[in-house]
């Protein structure tokens, strides 16, 4: 065979990425049985659509499609009218391609905004919450990482009036990189 490289796809269940932005919290499901995804199938991205098939945890959930990938790896692209795979001249601000030089272009292969059961992940996102808890998902929350650093922003989320003093919700931390200690950003 000599130097050839050979990519071996596997056949795997069908999984789900399901993230919930209340809390920050995201979680990958192994679907077993292709029937509890038939409802997401001719859906197109960006529809909402009740996640009660999923199984009795999922009760009363709805989910966003927010996006997924095929079982090659092509990504779906929003706007493309198609369930197979097409090749796009993508340029600068297009979703899938990230130019190396100003105003290059380059046809990449993407796949279409709507879901069938050629799709290895799908992406969901939780838009409004059913009656029980899902462990991982929804019962615990993840700190944000970075806050914000401009005052009007910090007012919107703690809610503070404009003769409010913001710099008492700034909470510093220290910079360091490579065991040198760099001045101090502010974060929350």
């Amino acid at each position: 065979i000599g130097n050839s490289f050979i990519l071996t796809c596997h056949d795997s269940s069908p999984q789900l990425n399901i993230s919930f932005p209340a809390t920050g919290c995201q979680k990958l499901i192994e679907v077993d049985d292709e029937r509890k995804l038939r409802t997401f199938y001719e859906k197109r991205m960006a529809t909402e659509v009740a996640a009660d098939p999923l199984g009795d945890e999922w009760k009363g959930y709805v989910v966003r499609i927010s996006g997924g990938n095929d079982k090659q790896g092509f990504p779906m692209k929003q706007g493309v009218l198609t369930h197979g795979r097409v090749r796009l001249l993508l340029s600068k601000g297009h979703s899938c391609y990230r130019p190396r030089r100003t105003g290059e272009r380059k046809r990449k292969s993407v796949r279409g905004c709507i879901v069938d059961a050629n799709l290895s992940v799908l992406n969901l996102v939780i838009v409004k919450k059913g009656e029980k808890d899902i462990p991982g998902l929804t019962d615990s929350t993840v700190p944000r990482r970075l806050g914000p650093k401009r005052a009007s922003k910090i007012r919107k989320l703690f809610n503070l009036a404009k003769e409010d003093d913001v710099r008492q919700y700034v909470v510093r931390r220290p910079l360091t990189k490579e065991g040198k200690s760099l001045p101090y950003t502010a974060q929350l």
